[in-house]
């Protein structure tokens, strides 16, 4: 694990209305990150959202790009986004993940003003933390399945696992 002990922290746009409601990152049924983290092997068994606190045993986290919730992400301004990704950058600053997974590729476009970034590792880093940029797991994202997400989920699992066992 890194040196804060976090291998991947995940990130997420911003909270929906039921993950608001409930607490819980991608609580809402129709999601699919969680199934999609248990079929790339990040978890042995599909976590329920009200069990996010487990995922720090695997050497995971989990948090948000913006913190205020809306019903779908496009409800947030650019400015918005901007001021996250500057939070963000203070927040990797403090757990030194060995990577940050952005989990929606335009958050991160805006966010970090990278228009022409794509899925997959970044040439941006935040000090030793490497960026990937991942599918958006929302329902509303037609152009993924759970099944190829789970592909690109699991191609940040294998370099982790690998810069893990050169460390």
């Amino acid at each position: 694990m890194a040196a804060g002990g976090l291998s991947v922290l995940f990130c997420g746009i911003n909270p929906g209305l039921m993950s608001a409601a409930t607490g819980h990152h991608f609580a809402r049924p129709g999601n699919r990150f969680w199934p999609v983290l248990h079929l790339s092997d990040f978890t042995p068994r599909q976590l329920k959202p009200s069990e996010q606190d487990e995922l720090l045993t695997y050497g995971l986290g989990i948090t948000n790009v913006v913190a205020r919730a809306t019903a779908r992400a496009d409800e947030l301004s650019a400015e918005e986004f901007r001021e996250g990704g500057r939070l963000l950058v203070e927040k990797v600053e403090r757990l030194r993940p060995r990577w940050l997974a952005v989990v929606g590729i335009t958050a991160y476009r805006t966010a970090f003003g990278e228009r022409h970034a794509r899925i997959g590792p970044q040439e941006r880093t935040i000090g030793d933390t490497r960026i990937w940029g991942l599918p958006n797991p929302s329902g509303l994202n037609a152009h993924w399945t759970a099944q190829t997400m789970a592909e690109e989920f699991a191609r940040l699992r294998h370099e982790a696992e690998a810069e893990a066992d050169r460390a």
